[in-house]
């Protein structure tokens, strides 16, 4: 296969959560260069207007509420009303309340659990048939830092991320062999909405620098290459596996 075959995303349509901000809007623009038809998800109608207006491209945005009793069978159908069924999901919506141990309430953990692990499950679950239909499939899961480390306020969002790592191996181990791919993107410490509090004191945010190899946060150019790749056809015989972008915060 050429190069350019092996990473061109033309023909394929993506579907990305929280593309309205950080993360996501960062990996629903990169995507859209990358050749894709992409449908950003979110809850915020301006944002995503605003993301399309930047992005260019073919792009459409489905406003929805991914919360805990949302209709995720529902919302993939739409998903595929602009260009068709899916063949990337990338599930980069995300919560942290940021609560210590001993004020996490029973709602808070709730909403963390239902938000960053069983959303990306169930939408995953409603679109894969579509990519089995077509022997391809791809299934990006955003992991964390958290999903191996401890960090001070996080317990629910830890326990979430440790979920995701798990599951991106369970739906590797489902998936797979018909074609369909899972994997994560494990960020470091980037500057987002959920990152704002480290990022608001400059010098928590210079100890997450200095805590890695490289010695600096990361930016989010960044996220490109490893998304690319999990996206692609260069892909082919990588699945469930972690793909920790952190500057090498995890390997000190």
């Amino acid at each position: 296969m050429a190069v350019r075959d092996m990473f061109s995303l033309e023909g394929r349509v993506a579907l990305v959560t929280g593309a309205s901000s950080g993360l996501g809007r960062a990996a629903a623009s990169f995507l859209v260069k990358a050749g894709a038809q992409v449908i950003g998800l979110a809850r915020r109608v301006e944002a995503l207007d605003a993301w399309r207006r930047e992005a260019g491209g073919e792009t459409a945005a489905l406003a929805a509420d991914l919360s805990a009793d949302a209709d995720l069978a529902a919302i993939a159908a739409r998903a595929s009303e602009p260009f068709g069924p899916p063949d990337i999901l990338i599930n980069a919506a995300g919560l942290n309340l940021r609560q210590p141990a001993d004020q996490v309430t029973r709602e808070g953990w709730e909403r963390t659990i239902a938000l960053n692990l069983t959303v990306p499950f169930f939408l995953a679950q409603a679109l894969v048939p579509a990519m089995r239909e077509k022997r391809w499939g791809r299934i990006v899961n955003v992991a964390s830092l958290q999903s191996r480390r401890a960090f001070a306020n996080g317990i629910a969002y830890g326990a979430s991320k440790g979920g995701v790592e798990q599951m991106t191996r369970a739906m590797a181990e489902a998936w797979s062999a018909e074609g369909v791919n899972a994997n994560a993107l494990a960020p470091g410490f980037f500057p987002t909405e959920l990152t704002g509090p480290v990022f608001a004191d400059p010098a928590l945010a210079a100890r997450h620098a200095a805590a890695t190899c490289i010695g600096r946060n990361g930016e989010m150019g960044d996220i490109e290459g490893p998304l690319l790749f999990l996206a692609s056809a260069a892909s082919a015989y990588v699945t469930g596996q972690v793909l920790f972008v952190d500057g090498g915060y995890t390997a000190k």
